[in-house]
């Protein structure tokens, strides 16, 4: 089980847009295998630069409104938000070192 904390519609605003440092929303679902491969490398990832960004996971389907509002139509999707606005798009379960190589401006 992951160790980032969800997010929901209800607080995805207070939470992701309003974060002060860049903030990596991990938009996934129970039933997604790829999703679920690439949840201890964010944890990883997470714990190594707790210091310069956050990650974060929206359950898809529990909270299909904002899913809508960023047109996750395909997961797993990883979306950075820095000051409020989506800066970064990744999409597809990835390896570390690529996912660190994506995230290279965040946690540089």
């Amino acid at each position: 089980m992951s160790t980032a904390r969800a997010v929901t519609d209800a607080d995805f605003e207070a939470i992701v847009l309003n974060s002060t440092k860049p903030i990596l929303v991990d938009f996934w679902a129970e039933w997604c295998g790829p999703c679920r491969a690439v949840s201890p490398i964010l944890d990883a990832i997470a714990a190594e630069h707790a210091d310069k960004i956050d990650i974060v996971k929206l359950n898809v389907d529990e909270n299909p409104a904002t899913a809508a509002k960023y047109m996750i139509t395909s997961i797993p999707a990883m979306k950075v938000y820095s000051g409020g606005e989506v800066v970064k798009t990744i999409i597809g379960a990835k390896p570390k070192s690529v996912l660190e190589k994506d995230l290279e401006d965040f946690i540089a």
